[in-house]
């Protein structure tokens, strides 16, 4: 009986804190992310750039210390 409530509250209270949210956007696509999507050039040069960094990165590090004298 116990547990029925505290899930009954916890539904409850999140369901009014997103009505109460400022940052409800309707269910507008992309309106929830932080970054644009609209310009497709651009999208995919940052993910590139993001994937491509954590990617690279182990093997810029073995250079790094290879080269170290």
């Amino acid at each position: 009986m116990l547990s029925g409530r505290i899930s009954q509250f916890a539904r409850n209270f999140i369901t009014s804190a997103s009505r109460r949210s400022e940052h409800d956007h309707g269910g507008i696509p992309g309106k929830n992310i932080p970054f644009d999507i609209s310009n497709r050039y651009k999208l995919t040069v940052l993910f590139i750039a993001f994937f491509g960094s954590g990617v690279g990165a182990p093997f810029m590090i073995l250079r790094h210390q290879l080269l170290k004298k």
